[in-house]
């Protein structure tokens, strides 16, 4: 499984309410430090995607400024993480802003954990 390229709130809301949990990276074409993190997101992204428990979702500022504006994103990158459609901290960050690919690795990795902890058990989404 691959990144999520998000191009409408539909699209987004569709994946919050399918997934247990989601990486969201929100970016912009401009952006330098999006672009060197990008092949770090989209590696993890390829390791770590679990369907319907953990999914990777891309969500370009200019082009959904609708998602961008309802989540009070400011700087890019972004990330922010979800859980059954709500927004959490992972690591005691409810956002990692700016391409700090060290906190976004250790949660990237703590949710992969639980994600498989939950498909192990059996646990379906929305539980």
């Amino acid at each position: 499984m691959t990144v999520h390229h998000i191009s409408s709130s539909s699209e987004f809301e569709s994946l919050l309410s399918s997934t247990m949990y989601v990486v969201s990276d929100f970016y912009a074409d401009w952006c330098g430090p999006c672009k060197a993190i990008a092949p770090m997101y989209e590696k993890m992204a390829e390791s770590a995607s679990i369907q319907g428990y953990l999914a990777f979702a891309k969500i370009n500022v200019d082009n959904n400024q609708d998602i961008s504006s309802k989540y009070g994103v400011t700087a890019m990158p972004t990330f922010m993480f979800f859980k059954n459609g709500k927004q959490v901290a992972v690591n005691g960050n409810a956002l990692i802003r700016g391409a700090d690919a060290q906190a976004l690795a250790s949660a990237t990795a703590k949710l992969a954990k639980l994600a498989k902890e939950k498909q192990d058990a059996g646990v379906k989404v929305g539980a």
